[in-house]
């Protein structure tokens, strides 16, 4: 693995941890153990956009990465298959178990249709990937639509949040990926990957470890916590 790679792994690390500790406050809530809603109010409320955002932000730095030279057409398809099938898993599991709220247009979904149109970004100079990627964050601020609604609702600019566990629109959501594109491709030009790698180290590769593997994690970590968690709440009320 390539010193750039490790960098973005440890990031991709940090945003799971902090994606952990969110899920881990909603659980919390959910099961009474502490007051309904803490993980959607005050501080929570940035932390979990700013964790979304990060994750879609070092997607489309792994992107541009993987891409630059050329599109490697095999590896993009065996990613974007695997990140479809994860979102269709999300939907499904998240339907069954709670079908007023279920997922369909979430965090994978987001990287997924960002990744497709994506290809049509990627010979873009930075600043201009910049200047759309604030377009398309400014854009559902400043207007909306009715007509964006029903099977649009996933563009973010009909002017109403949907009742969903996670939505990332692609109104604002396809603005950080066009940003992780742009410092991507600024960091190649300047050759600041070369001047930012890190010296092998067995502690890093560890700490690197959870971000090589961040699709499996995001996809078992939830009901490994509300499993730990309903267990810890079947034992208190047994034990009291």
């Amino acid at each position: 693995m390539s010193q750039r790679l490790i960098l973005i792994d440890l990031a991709r690390s940090l945003a799971l941890l902090c994606m952990v500790i969110f899920h881990f406050t909603w659980d919390l809530g959910m099961f009474g153990l502490i007051p309904p809603g803490t993980a959607f109010t005050g501080f929570f409320w940035y932390f979990a956009r700013l964790t979304a955002g990060s994750f879609i932000f070092l997607a489309g730095i792994g992107f541009y990465i993987s891409h630059a030279s050329a599109i490697r057409w095999p590896a993009f398809f065996r990613r974007l298959v695997k990140i479809v099938a994860a979102a269709a898993l999300v939907s499904v599991a998240s339907y069954v178990a709670m079908p007023e709220a279920w997922i369909f247009y979430g965090i994978l979904h987001s990287i997924a249709v960002s990744s497709i149109l994506g290809l049509f970004f990627l010979r873009l100079p930075a600043v201009v990937l910049l200047a759309i990627a604030a377009l398309v964050f400014a854009l559902p601020w400043y207007w909306s639509h009715p007509a964006s609604g029903g099977v649009l609702v996933w563009t973010g600019l009909s002017g109403q949040v949907p009742v969903t566990a996670d939505f990332e629109p692609f109104f604002p959501w396809f603005a950080p990926f066009l940003a992780g594109m742009a410092m991507a491709r600024m960091f190649g030009d300047l050759n600041l990957w070369q001047r930012l790698s890190l010296p092998p180290s067995r502690i890093l590769n560890r700490l690197a470890w959870p971000g090589r593997h961040s699709l499996a994690i995001y996809l078992i970590h939830q009901p490994l916590l509300i499993g730990a968690l309903a267990s810890l709440v079947w034992l208190i009320s047994v034990v009291s």
